[in-house]
């Protein structure tokens, strides 16, 4: 029971999802090639929205849904690391045709191929947690 919002709370955005047709790998497609403005209007509402709640959450100091006390850690390291990740993100994201919260949209509407990008991108998570320790953070 206590796990049903997040269901619900994930079927709504992967309705979303659907809706704002971010699940289509032709606007993928469209936005790789610089043909279309819409994925890229989609991202930039969603960095802007990340932007308003993450300078609200830092001033009103709210808590977490587990009622703790949210702490923002100013990591100063350079660009380095999140030009490389950026660009394994981007790289993993043109070749499956899909970032991680359209997959299991995808999956909904029936591509189960999607699951082998979803056990990628867990196996891929897993070696990072075996290699974290050597990277650059």
């Amino acid at each position: 029971m206590r796990l049903l919002k997040f269901l619900i709370a994930g079927t709504i955005f992967g309705i979303i999802l659907s809706k704002a047709e971010v699940v289509s790998w032709f606007r993928i497609y469209e936005m790789f090639r610089f043909e279309s403005f819409h994925m890229y209007g989609v991202i930039g509402s969603a960095v802007l929205v990340g932007i308003v709640f993450t300078q609200s959450a830092k001033r009103k100091e709210l808590k977490s849904m587990y009622g703790d006390k949210m702490v923002f850690i100013q990591k100063d390291k350079g660009v380095k690391r999140y030009i490389l990740g950026g660009t394994i993100f981007g790289l993993g994201w043109a070749l499956t045709g899909a970032c991680p919260a359209p997959m299991f949209t995808l999956v909904g509407h029936g591509f189960s191929i999607f699951l082998i990008v979803i056990a990628s991108a867990i196996l891929g998570t897993y070696v990072y947690g075996l290699i974290r320790h050597k990277l650059p953070h």
